[in-house]
C-alpha cells in the first residue's frame, strides 16, 4: 500500500524560488451538488516553512474543520471566500462559475498574491500559476483553502435547510444521495437547486410531461 500523502510547501517553494513570496491557494467546495452554491476559498499563508496541521478538508471530520478553520484564519495573512449561487451556475456553467468565484475570492485577498496554487483549476489570470490535481493533499495552502471554502459551505447549506425544509440539506450538503433523490421526487425543485444538473433538470421534465 503506497505512503499517504501528506501536504508540504513544495509547490509554494516552486513560486519562492522565482521571487514570489505572497502565494494564495486556492480550493472549491460543492462543485458536484445539485443545491446550493459553489463555494471558493483563497488563502495567503505565512511562508516560514514550517509544519502546520492543514490537509486536505475531505480527510477531516466535521470537528477538524472547523478546529482547523479558525486556525487558519488566526495564521493567514489573507483569505477570503466566494459563492456561486445556481443562478451564476446556469447562466455560466459549473466550470465558468467556480472560475469566476475564484477570480472574486482571489481580488479579495489583502495584501494581494503574487502567485497561486490551485486544485487543477486552470484559471486564466496574469499571475504565475500552478495547478496540479490534488493540490489540496500536497499543499499547505491550497489544503487551508479547502478546509474553509467546505466550512463556510456547509455552514450555508444548513441555513438552506431551514429555508427549504424537507430536502435534508444539513445532512448531505446539497449532493446526489438517495434521500436527496427521494426528497427531490416528493416536493420538487427548490430555488436552491442546480437546474440545468441533469437529476434536477430531468426531474422538471417530467413534471412538465405530467
Amino acid at each position: 500500500m503506497p505512503a499517504a500523502v501528506t501536504p508540504d510547501w513544495s509547490l509554494e517553494r516552486q513560486h519562492w524560488v522565482r521571487g514570489y513570496f505572497r502565494v494564495a491557494g486556492v480550493d472549491e467546495a460543492g462543485r458536484g451538488a445539485w443545491a446550493g452554491p459553489v463555494t471558493v476559498a483563497a488563502v495567503i499563508l505565512p511562508n516560514t516553512g514550517g509544519e502546520l496541521p492543514f490537509a486536505d478538508s475531505k480527510t477531516l471530520s466535521a470537528a477538524q474543520r472547523e478546529d482547523l478553520a479558525a486556525e487558519v484564519r488566526r495564521i493567514a495573512l489573507a483569505w477570503a471566500v466566494e459563492h456561486a449561487w445556481p443562478g451564476e451556475i446556469e447562466r455560466l456553467n459549473i466550470l465558468g462559475a467556480t472560475h469566476a468565484a475564484a477570480m472574486r475570492a482571489i481580488a479579495a485577498l489583502n495584501p494581494e498574491p503574487q502567485a497561486l496554487v490551485t486544485d487543477y483549476l486552470r484559471l486564466r489570470t496574469p499571475l504565475p500559476l500552478l495547478a496540479p490535481p490534488r493540490a489540496d493533499a500536497l499543499s499547505f495552502s491550497v489544503a487551508a483553502a479547502s478546509i474553509l471554502a467546505k466550512t463556510e459551505r456547509d455552514t450555508l447549506m444548513r441555513q438552506l435547510d431551514s429555508t427549504y425544509p424537507g430536502y435534508g440539506f444539513a445532512a448531505h450538503k446539497g449532493y446526489g444521495t438517495s434521500a436527496h433523490r427521494s426528497a427531490l421526487a416528493e416536493l420538487g425543485v427548490s430555488e436552491a437547486h442546480r437546474r440545468g444538473f441533469r437529476p434536477v433538470a430531468a426531474l422538471l421534465q417530467r413534471r412538465l410531461l405530467d
